[in-house]
């Protein structure tokens, strides 16, 4: 045992004289390369080997904390998503100038520096946490019941369409250690896992304990994207699933369009659901993200999937057809969460054809949509109708089917009656209802807007659909990644393939 400590304490100075040398060097080329200077608490950097002409860039948002002086010798922080997002604005891959984007990233930035002094208290570390399964975690509480609310809130960032969230929030996950019990997913999807979890679990007393000792094993911090509740069975389980995951030690950072005061406003047995909004603002910071500018708008020209008309269907199996290539298309079944399956009515080489009415006013949900876009990367639908009153469900359905393709980055061929913004031009919000002017005996029925729709969620969640999901969608720069994606994934399965050859 003492020759194994000798061995182990030989390798660490080693180890530590080469990262000192290694150091020295980095240290070396970087006053050759690059001058930094502090002012009243911002960062200037001049990079004169990128420029021409010496440009000052100045990450006008960092704290004073970014440069410590310790004997003289400035130790600085490179690590958080502000000095990444800087990187990238230098870098030219972000428009600068956005002081609402600054505001929010200030406060991640924030969390992300009290993550990391914590994290040992947070038990963020996966290799030094135990690896109990959910259920023995359960059955042992049972004995020693205990709460370790973490020493960290989390955030909830909200805020209108293209404000750049999802962004915002991907930039700060990516910066975090690679070590940490960390998972970031989406929000209709971890609620389908949620459901997943409680069916192998049924029998317990209380499987949603157990489903949250579950994830909190897996990831102690969460990053929920579109945090937006719809669906009641959804509501009713939140507060006691949210209010385990914070016994545990989970931290929360969620981006939503919807102020927590403004979560499931209208929905079914909402006063049930109110005790989740007040745990969630004991947890969490709640930062609201404004911005003038809409940045899925700053995308290129559409490049014409999505055809308007009632007569444009044979354009569409057209392109149907040029996609799959020499490939014959053919019903198709694909198997989703619990033991359920999809049929398709058409598909080959990734490309999946739909009638309208065959995904969204049939009972389907979010869990079968996931599987659909597991299995295929494009989706031609056809016949979106104009939605009102009559069809709000299946408007619904078509706003989740909109979520998890763009979620998928999978990409979409569609015939409608009307442009997206006339497909929802008769859902409104409560308040834009009252301020429609009530038909009176002077004034024709032809002046009223018939099968007015009036529904808060579906009000809010079509500027998201309409202004960001579609638009973008049908970009060039979504496009270019989709192809990315596709060409990455066969590349995956080809070498599958001939590993499978291998003798």
């Amino acid at each position: 045992m003492r020759g194994v400590n000798r061995y182990a304490r030989h390798l660490r100075s080693a180890f530590s004289q080469k990262t000192r040398n290694h150091t020295d060097v980095l240290r070396r080329g970087q006053r050759q390369r690059q001058l930094i200077h502090t002012n009243s608490g911002s960062l200037f950097i001049v990079k004169p080997d990128r420029y021409r002409t010496p440009k000052y860039i100045n990450l006008r948002t960092l704290s004073v904390d970014a440069a410590k002086l310790s004997n003289g010798v400035a130790d600085y922080k490179v690590a958080g998503p502000l000095v990444e997002y800087e990187r990238r604005i230098a870098a030219g891959e972000l428009v600068d100038g956005d002081s609402c984007q600054v505001g929010t990233l200030r406060e991640l930035q924030r969390l992300y520096d009290e993550l990391v002094n914590s994290a040992q208290a947070c038990r963020l570390d996966r290799y030094a946490v135990s690896e109990k399964s959910g259920r023995s975690r359960w059955l042992w509480s049972r004995f020693i019941p205990h709460s370790s609310y973490s020493p960290v809130k989390g955030l909830y960032l909200y805020g209108g369409v293209g404000t750049g969230k999802t962004m915002l929030m991907d930039l700060f996950f990516d910066q975090l250690p690679s070590n940490w019990r960390k998972k970031r997913i989406h929000f209709h999807d971890f609620m389908l896992n949620v459901h997943s979890r409680l069916q192998r679990h049924k029998g317990v007393a209380d499987p949603l304990e157990v489903v949250a000792g579950e994830i909190s094993d897996e990831a102690i911090l969460l990053c929920l994207d579109e945090f937006m509740v719809t669906d009641v069975a959804d509501a009713l389980i939140l507060n006691r699933l949210f209010g385990h995951l914070f016994s545990n030690g989970v931290i929360l950072v969620a981006t939503s369009n919807r102020a927590p005061d403004k979560l499931y406003e209208g929905g079914l047995q909402r006063d049930l659901f109110l005790p989740f909004i007040s745990t969630l603002k004991e947890r969490c910071v709640s930062h609201e993200i404004g911005s003038a500018t809409d940045y899925r708008k700053l995308t290129s020209a559409e490049r014409g999937f999505y055809f308007v008309g009632k007569d444009s269907s044979s354009f569409l199996k057209q392109k149907f057809q040029q996609l799959i290539g020499k490939s014959i298309a053919g019903s198709q079944k694909v198997e989703v969460v619990m033991g359920r399956v999809l049929q398709v009515p058409s598909g080959a080489n990734g490309c999946a054809y739909f009638p309208f009415e065959e995904l969204c006013d049939k009972p389907l949900g979010a869990a079968d949509y996931f599987g659909l876009f597991k299995k295929f990367h494009t989706l031609a639908l056809e016949g979106i109708p104009i939605f009102g009153l009559h069809n709000r469900t299946a408007a619904y359905r078509f706003v989740t089917l909109v979520d998890v393709m763009y979620e998928n980055k999978a990409r979409l061929l569609c015939t409608a009656e009307g442009s997206p913004h006339e497909l929802f031009e008769k859902i409104v919000t409560i308040s834009d209802a009252q301020q429609i002017a009530p038909r009176t005996s002077t004034r024709s029925r032809k002046n009223d807007i018939s099968d007015l729709c009036v529904d808060n969620e579906l009000g809010f969640a079509k500027d998201r659909t309409i202004s960001s999901r579609l638009t973008e969608i049908n970009s060039k720069e979504y496009l270019e990644q989709h192809a990315e994606l596709v060409a990455e994934k066969r590349n995956w399965e080809d070498g599958d393939n001939q590993d499978a050859l291998q003798p």
